[in-house]
């Protein structure tokens, strides 16, 4: 009976350790289940943050797109405005242009008219007349089409380009205006075109912003003269517009191509050729930069990208 009272106790000793263990893993356990609780409220809350952050960068993001939208289209709006500001100062020497022709086809027609009136209606004669009136009338529209080419507010699309074409069509517009105030233009082009990427309608407004900040920087020079050369070299298509008016004054170099900076008198000049030009050759991933020649007159010097083959 003793020995049983005494297994007995044993086993109640052994049982209570037992539950007193039971109960340990039970409260471990239950402060592993509240920490885990607290743990999902905590990733509940870094989600929600997460969440709400994702919310607010898309939002700054839909934002900064608008306003790099409506950036690009004021620098569009500005680069129009500079072209027809560009063709109200080519006026003058474009009814000139356009004078030549119609006058010429007036003399034709009426050569025509006289010889029919005569009765020396010889129709060989008076074909001539005609085909010489019909090649004036043929030269006007080309002057007329390249002003409304490049007047036209159209959708900025990149091709490629002969670049030194564009220089040359640029010359054209302002041929009549150097003429007039005795400026000659002497090029170095190489015999194969310079192909580039980029909008020809753009590239032409870089060229008569260059030649016209030319054309006034040279007004009371002794000797008037652009240098224009164009050359491919690896990579890169190199194009200097040289003048020889009294240069850039030291420390202007940069500045010159700032909005509304301008060292013209006022009302001489907006001060925005420069400033439109720096933008449309970032835009064709080239740069610009201006120096004083040694030999005096500025000397502005631009990079474009070559197409690649």
């Amino acid at each position: 009976m003793i020995h049983i009272l005494a297994d007995y106790e044993k086993d109640r000793s052994r049982l209570a350790g037992q539950t007193e263990r039971l109960d340990n893993s039970r409260r471990a356990l239950m402060h592993i289940l509240q920490d885990a609780h607290q743990s999902n409220l905590r990733l509940e809350n870094s989600r929600k943050a997460m969440i709400h952050i994702m919310s607010d960068l898309k939002e700054t993001t839909a934002e900064v797109q608008r306003r790099e939208q409506e950036l690009r289209e004021k620098q569009e709006q500005l680069v129009q405005a500079g072209k027809l500001a560009t063709l109200g100062e080519l006026t003058t020497g474009v009814a000139h242009e356009l004078n030549n022709p119609l006058n010429n086809i007036g003399l034709f027609i009426g050569n025509a008219i006289d010889l029919i009136e005569l009765g020396m209606a010889d129709p060989q004669h008076i074909l001539q007349e005609l085909h010489s009136a019909m090649q004036q009338v043929r030269k006007a529209t080309e002057i007329i089409s390249h002003l409304r080419t490049f007047g036209r507010a159209a959708s900025v699309s990149f091709e490629p380009i002969a670049v030194n074409q564009v220089i040359e069509r640029a010359i054209s517009l302002m041929q009549e205006q150097l003429r007039l105030r005795q400026i000659e233009v002497e090029m170095h082009f190489p015999a194969e075109d310079v192909i580039v990427i980029g909008n020809a309608i753009q590239l032409e407004q870089v060229f008569l912003n260059l030649l016209t900040n030319a054309r006034d920087a040279m007004a009371n020079a002794a000797r008037k003269v652009i240098t224009i050369t164009c050359t491919a070299k690896t990579d890169v298509g190199e194009i200097s517009f040289r003048d020889t008016g009294p240069g850039i004054p030291a420390g202007y170099e940069q500045r010159v191509f700032d909005p509304f900076f301008t060292t013209k008198e006022v009302g001489a000049g907006t001060g925005l050729g420069l400033s439109i030009t720096y933008g449309i050759i970032k835009e064709h991933q080239g740069t610009i930069t201006v120096a004083h020649h040694p030999d005096g007159g500025a000397l502005f010097f631009i990079q474009f990208p070559l197409r690649r083959s």
